[in-house]
C-alpha cells in the first residue's frame, strides 16, 4: 500500500512535467497495473521513468497545457474561448476535419487543368467547392489560435511544425482567391494553386501513427547525412578508377569505307581493335559518335563518371553499360551465316574487348549497391523502432498518470470523510462520553474505514 503523493495534480500538468515519484511508487502497482494494462516488466517501467526524468530535468517550471491568455485579451474564463477549446478538443471536430480533407484530396484529383486559362463545367462547380473547403480549414486555424494562442506560448497554434504547415496552406489559399478575385495582372496564379497539393499533408496532424513515420524520417536526417558521405565517397573512388579504365572508350564505332556515314545498327554500338570487329566494308573510326546513350552515360569527364556510376549503384541498366564495354555474345554457329560473314563465330567485345570491366562493376554494385545503400535502410528502421518505442512509453506513462490521479482523488476523499467522522464521534463523546448508535448500542471501533470508497481501495492498492 503506497503512502500519500506529496504532490497535488492540475489538470493542467504535463506528463513530462510531473514531480518527483514518492519512494513507493517505483514500482507499479499489481492490481492498478493488471486493471489499466500496464505492462509491469522492470525494462519498460524503468524506460517510462527515465524519459519522465530527463524531460523533468530540460523543463523545471511547470507549463499549463493552455496559455492563461490568448491573442493577449482572451483568458480561461472567457466564454468564448472555453467553447473553442471544447470543441477543438471534440473528437467529432477531429473527425470532421479528416473527412474534409478526405473530401478535398478527391476534389483534387478529379479537377483537369487546361492551358490558357480553359475550363470545364467539372472545373467550375470544383472552384466553387474550394471556397467552402477553404472556409472550413479557415475556421479550424481560427478556433484553434483561440484556444491555444497563436505564438508565444510553448504550446501555443505555431508552435507545432504540422499547425504552420496548415497555416501556410490556408494562407497561400486566401492569396489565391484574392489574386483571382481582383484579376492581378503579371503573376501566375496557377503556382499559387499548385500548394493545394500538399494539403493531403494535413492528415499528418490528425492521424498519429503518420507522424511517428515522418517524425522517424526527421530524425534520421543527421545519421543520413553521414551515410550519404559515405555513398559519395564510394561513388569518388570509382569514378576516378572509371576515369582511368574507360576515359574516350566508347565513341569509336563503324563506319562505311571512306566515307563518314554509319551503318543502320539499332542500337549502335562500340568498337575497338580489342574488341568489337567491323564488317567488310566497314571500318571502325572515331569521328564524331558522341556514344550510346546520347552519350550522358561514359566516362569522359569525372562529372559523367560520377553520373555513370551512381546510375549502377541504383542497379538501373548497369549491365547494358558492362555489356557496352565488355559484352559477351554466343551466336549460332550455322554454315549460312558463316558463309555469310554477317555475325562472328566468337566471343565479340564491344569498346575494350577482355579488359576485365566485370570486376570493376561486380565490386561496384556489392559495396555500393548491396552494403552503402542498404545502411539508408537501416538508419529508418532504427529511427522508426525508437519513435514507435517512444510512443509505446508515452502511452504507459498516460496510464501511469491516471493512477496518480485515481490515487491522489481516492486519499483526498478519504481523508475528508475521516476528518468528518472524528469531528461527529468527538461532538458526540463530549456530550456522552460514549459514541451511540441509532439503537443505542456504543459505536465498535474498526480498524478501516468502511465507505462505498473501500471496493475501490482493495481494488487498486491491496494485495490479497
Amino acid at each position: 500500500m503506497f503512502g500519500p503523493l506529496q504532490y497535488s495534480y492540475t489538470a493542467d500538468d504535463e506528463y513530462d512535467q510531473l514531480p518527483p515519484l514518492p519512494p513507493q511508487m517505483k514500482a507499479p502497482p499489481k492490481k492498478a497495473a493488471h486493471l489499466l494494462d500496464i505492462p509491469t516488466g522492470n525494462n519498460a517501467w524503468s524506460a517510462v521513468l527515465q524519459q519522465a526524468e530527463i524531460r523533468r530535468r530540460k523543463r523545471r517550471q511547470t507549463t499549463p497545457e493552455h496559455p492563461s491568455r490568448a491573442l493577449f485579451c482572451l483568458s480561461l474564463d472567457n466564454k468564448l474561448r472555453r467553447t473553442c477549446i471544447k470543441l477543438v478538443e471534440w473528437k467529432p471536430f477531429e473527425y470532421l476535419v479528416l473527412l474534409t480533407i478526405f473530401c478535398n484530396c478527391g476534389a483534387l484529383a478529379l479537377s483537369k487543368p487546361l492551358p490558357h486559362n480553359d475550363t470545364t463545367p467539372t472545373n467550375s462547380i470544383l472552384e466553387q467547392i474550394e471556397y467552402i473547403f477553404l472556409a472550413i480549414f479557415t475556421l479550424e486555424v481560427v478556433l484553434k489560435i483561440i484556444a491555444y494562442g497563436l505564438c508565444l506560448h510553448p504550446n501555443a497554434y505555431l508552435r507545432s511544425g504540422w499547425n504552420l504547415l496548415d497555416f501556410i496552406i490556408v494562407v497561400v489559399g486566401f492569396l489565391s482567391v484574392i489574386l483571382v478575385r481582383y484579376n492581378v495582372q503579371g503573376f501566375d496564379v496557377k503556382s499559387l494553386r499548385a500548394f493545394r497539393v500538399i494539403r493531403p499533408l494535413k492528415l499528418v496532424n490528425g492521424v498519429p501513427s503518420l507522424q511517428i513515420v515522418l517524425n522517424s524520417i526527421l530524425r534520421a536526417m543527421l545519421p543520413l547525412l553521414h551515410i550519404a558521405l559515405l555513398v559519395l565517397f564510394v561513388i569518388t573512388i570509382y569514378a576516378i578508377i572509371g576515369l582511368e579504365l574507360f576515359c574516350g572508350k566508347m565513341h569509336m564505332t563503324c563506319y562505311y569505307n571512306g566515307t563518314t556515314i554509319m551503318p543502320p545498327e539499332d542500337p549502335i554500338r562500340p568498337c575497338g581493335e580489342k574488341g568489337r570487329k567491323c564488317p567488310a566494308g566497314q571500318e571502325c573510326k572515331d569521328i564524331g559518335w558522341v556514344g550510346p546513350w546520347f552519350g550522358f552515360i561514359n566516362f569522359d569527364n569525372f562529372g559523367l563518371a560520377m553520373l555513370t556510376v551512381f546510375q549502377c549503384i541504383t542497379m538501373e541498366g548497369w549491365t547494358s553499360i558492362l555489356y557496352r564495354l565488355e559484352s559477351f555474345f554466343i551466336v549460332i554457329d550455322c554454315e549460312s551465316h558463316r558463309k555469310s560473314n554477317e555475325y562472328e563465330i566468337a566471343r565479340m567485345n564491344d569498346a575494350i574487348g577482355r579488359e576485365w570491366a566485370w570486376i570493376y562493376f561486380v565490386s561496384l554494385i556489392i559495396i555500393g549497391s548491396f552494403f552503402v545503400m542498404n545502411l539508408v535502410l537501416g538508419v529508418l528502421s532504427g529511427e522508426f523502432s525508437k519513435e514507435r518505442e517512444k510512443a509505446k512509453q508515452r502511452g504507459d506513462f498516460q496510464k501511469l498518470r491516471e493512477i496518480q490521479i485515481i490515487d491522489e482523488s481516492f486519499r483526498n476523499y478519504m481523508a475528508w470523510i475521516r476528518k468528518a467522522e472524528i469531528g461527529n464521534d468527538t461532538t458526540d463523546g463530549a456530550e456522552n462520553d460514549v459514541a451511540l448508535d441509532a439503537s443505542g448500542e456504543p459505536i465498535k471501533k474498526q480498524g478501516k474505514l468502511e465507505t462505498h470508497c473501500s471496493w475501490l481501495y482493495e481494488k487498486l492498492y491491496v494485495n490479497k
